[in-house]
């Protein structure tokens, strides 16, 4: 994360990673490919690790805003993973983060409700694309609107509408 704070990815060298970490190539080629799977296992990582500290899934909110800090904390090495030609690891994985989250929120709240199965993988593939959607609007504005603003109000709109949900008769198809 240091080089990538420093300069954009696609600037970074195997030989200024050795060099950072006091390595050599050959242990750097023993323990990755390339250079893209070194990006892809920094971003699996930090999401991985999102998801570990969001176990209860309690508040989508919270889930959300930590990811929002990690980024704001890291927002030179985000956006150059963003605007790197490896943009679509970085998407791959928010999309993975934002389905696991919303999934475990939404089955939170519905469980032991009524509501399909189906209507469930409706409402959650809904409210996945929602959040990335959201994530990536202030990516692309080079994280400069304030998102927690959208992502509380998003939050509060959700906590509202699956309860009615879970509580109301649905007819089936």
């Amino acid at each position: 994360m240091k080089l990538l704070e420093k300069k954009p990815l696609g600037k970074i060298t195997v030989k200024d990673i050795v060099e950072e970490c006091g390595i050599n190539r050959n242990t750097f080629y023993y323990h990755y490919a390339d250079l893209p799977a070194l990006a892809e296992e920094i971003v699996t990582e930090q999401l991985d690790l999102l998801i570990l500290d969001n176990a209860d899934f309690k508040s989508l909110e919270q889930s959300f805003l930590q990811g929002i800090r990690f980024a704001t904390e890291n927002k030179r090495a985000m956006y150059h993973i963003y605007n790197s030609v490896n943009r679509d690891i970085f998407e791959q994985y928010l999309m993975k983060a934002s389905e696991y989250v919303v999934k475990a929120y939404v089955n939170n709240v519905l469980k032991d409700s009524s509501v399909s199965e189906q209507d469930r993988t409706l409402l959650i593939r809904h409210y996945k694309y929602v959040c990335f959607g959201t994530v990536i609007d202030w990516m692309e504005s080079g994280m400069q609107n304030d998102i927690k603003d959208d992502i509380h109000r998003t939050c509060e709109l959700l906590a509202v509408l699956l309860p009615v949900i879970r509580d109301s008769p649905i007819p089936s198809e």
